[in-house]
């Protein structure tokens, strides 16, 4: 990183606000770069692929849902390799044990006949760790997960082990599988910040699928980032600035989502809990971060809706009443918008 904007007297320094343009710039292209470099093995799912890079330049976690097949575990590999980051995989099956996430102590003896106990990491110690297939696990389970993504380190009989730097968690979720399945907890689903659908491929992109892959020649992912640079990245997202409009269409958004906040009819007939301030924080961080991705300086209202889905559907839920009368979040969330863009 070259420089920063700082605070004088006299405001912004002009070159200090210089070399931090260019260093957003610069930033820009790389992660543009790196995006291009995923969609080289990873077809016909590039606001899938733009959602989860969101996601990590903004320091977060992100929740895949999506049928069998459709390269939900090609894109987090994908993910490891273009940003140079240490990956590692866990499927997550009902039998799957905190211990076998977090590691665990065991008990050695040295040569002199002397014991001590000795950690062992688990898989989580990496830098992107995938964990497929989430909801097959138990609650004890799942919740082995809760600490390290939210404070950055597990604890262990009593001692605390940090995690790398970066760590993220790309997690899957197989919306169709219902048996031996365990809904996450809504304490964790807070954790992810976005709720990333991926739908089937069009017509065209299909058509690139199986002949792409299928042939001997296949395309491999190459690295463009590396960690440190990601780390930098995620550094220089938070000095976007944000404008006050943005960051009223933020809480215009999320407060309308809540029952007890909302002044929508809609929303206090069919919402049975709404969206906390953590929803706030991940739309101020995320936008920043598309605003970087798409070259821009500063995020803009167009950011704050383009991103409500993915930020919202899984910090808010619809009633009984509400589900029966076939009612949906993503229609909900709409209104939302378009109160949001009507000003």
């Amino acid at each position: 990183m070259s420089a920063t904007i700082t605070q004088s007297s006299g405001g912004v320094s002009r070159g200090a606000e210089s070399g931090a343009v260019a260093d957003m710039e610069r930033i820009a292209s790389l992660v543009q770069r790196a995006k291009d470099a995923v969609e080289e093995v990873v077809y016909g799912q590039g606001l899938v692929v733009e959602e989860c890079l969101i996601t990590l330049l903004a320091g977060g976690h992100v929740l895949l849902i999506g049928v069998p097949g459709l390269a939900k575990t090609k894109l987090v590999q994908a993910l490891g390799t273009v940003l140079g980051l240490d990956d590692k995989r866990v499927q997550f099956t009902p039998d799957l044990m905190p211990a076998d996430i977090i590691g665990s102590e065991v008990l050695e003896e040295d040569a002199e006949g002397r014991r001590f106990f000795r950690f062992i990491q688990g898989p989580v110690f990496c830098q992107l760790l995938m964990a497929d297939e989430i909801n097959r696990a138990s609650p004890r389970t799942q919740s082995a997960l809760l600490q390290s993504m939210q404070e950055g380190h597990v604890s262990v009989a009593g001692h605390q082990h940090p995690l790398p730097h970066p760590f993220h968690v790309l997690a899957t979720q197989n919306p169709v599988e219902q048996e031996g399945t365990y809904p996450l907890p809504e304490a964790q689903l807070d954790r992810f910040l976005m709720q990333v659908d991926i739908h089937y491929p069009s017509f065209e992109a299909e058509r690139q699928i199986i002949v792409r892959t299928t042939s001997a020649d296949m395309p491999v992912a190459k690295q463009v980032l590396t960690a440190d640079e990601l780390v930098a990245a995620q550094k220089l997202v938070r000095q976007v600035p944000v404008g006050e409009s943005v960051i009223n269409a933020i809480l215009k958004l999320v407060r309308s989502g809540r029952p007890e906040t909302t002044d929508l009819q809609e929303v206090k007939d069919r919402v049975a809990w709404g969206p906390g301030p953590r929803a706030s924080q991940a739309l101020m961080q995320a936008t920043r971060a598309r605003a970087l991705l798409q070259g821009r300086l500063s995020p803009s209202i167009d950011d704050v809706l383009a991103l409500a889905k993915p930020i919202l559907q899984h910090r808010m839920a619809l009633n009984f009443g509400a589900r029966a009368d076939g009612h949906t979040l993503s229609g909900l969330i709409d209104l939302l918008c378009q109160r949001v863009d009507a000003g």
